[in-house]
């Protein structure tokens, strides 16, 4: 999905020198990014980067110290419930609804949103609906005490855009996934975003997932943005080098190579030594090893400073 970027449309998120000040540590130091309509957005760091204060901004769950924050076109410090009907939020943590059966429980909250319906914000979805969009149509009538993990995650998100959100934060989604689940949630995913045009911030641990799904990656690190760009980019700018390996003649062989000579340098192999060549693999760098490099690269520098 990386390779598909949104390069036109509304602006959606639009943050600009976010700074977040505890005491006497700062915490976000001009943090500055945009997500337009229909990009899935990964915000990518390690523990204590500054995600979570920077998700928690964006929601109007807490108050910046300096910096300009427009989400759907308001700042969140100075939201209302009007606003909040266009957000969708799905948390890591299940809030406990076991007695609830699936149907009913997504009409329930779908009744928060009529009110705030007008010719911009669009009605919520039909419980029937939602349920066939996230995969649940055979669990609609079961308690939700009886679904399996991946089930109730799917049933997280069918509480988190029950009201057509134009925007939806997705706190760590798979955690705890099987991989037929996971594929399936990803998939879901991609068709919020292409079908109903949801911008999506993703935020994740999982380099794969982020790679699969999202159309542009920020990197936060020390409260800071240290890249900004598809994985594709990320890994070329950062990681740079392709890895050949062979075998010849029994042994294994390993080169690095520039990204634009890697063609050239394994015609030249079989040029010279043709079907002897076995095992050939050329590695590209990727996003984890973009990752990995660039958080190391950072705290090296933090510490020499």
């Amino acid at each position: 999905m990386n390779s598909e970027l949104v390069t036109g449309g509304d602006v959606v998120l639009d943050v600009d020198g976010l700074r977040m000040r505890y005491g006497t540590r700062d915490v976000l130091h001009d943090v500055t990014f945009q997500a337009r309509r229909g990009e899935v957005l990964a915000l990518l760091g390690p523990n204590g980067a500054g995600k979570t204060t920077t998700i928690e901004i964006l929601e109007g769950f807490r108050s910046r110290s300096a910096g300009r924050v427009s989400v759907l076109g308001t700042d969140p410090a100075r939201s209302d419930e009007r606003w909040r009907a266009r957000v969708g939020i799905v948390l890591q943590s299940w809030r406990d609804h076991g007695k609830w059966r699936v149907r009913e429980l997504l009409a329930h909250f779908g009744g928060y949103f009529t009110r705030y319906s007008t010719a911009t914000i669009r009605r919520p979805m039909d419980p029937d609906q939602l349920v066939a969009a996230v995969g649940l149509t055979g669990q609609a009538d079961q308690q939700i005490r009886t679904l399996s993990g991946g089930q109730r995650r799917r049933l997280d998100v069918a509480v988190g855009i029950v009201g057509r959100p134009e925007l939806l934060f997705l706190d760590e989604p798979t955690v705890g996934f099987d991989p037929a689940a996971r594929y399936e949630f990803h998939d879901l995913v991609r068709r919020l975003a292409t079908d109903y045009q949801t911008t999506i911030l993703l935020t994740t641990h999982d380099l794969e997932e982020a790679d699969r799904l999202a159309h542009r990656i920020v990197i936060l690190n020390g409260g800071r943005i240290v890249a900004d760009g598809t994985a594709g980019e990320l890994a070329h700018r950062i990681a740079g080098r392709d890895e050949v390996r062979w075998t010849f003649d029994g042994q294994r062989f390993t080169q690095s190579t520039e990204q634009s000579q890697s063609t050239g340098f394994v015609f030249e192999l079989f040029r010279k030594h043709g079907h002897a060549i076995t095992d050939l693999e050329v590695r590209r760098p990727s996003l984890e090893d973009a990752y990995l490099a660039l958080v190391r690269q950072t705290e090296l520098t933090r510490a020499t400073q």
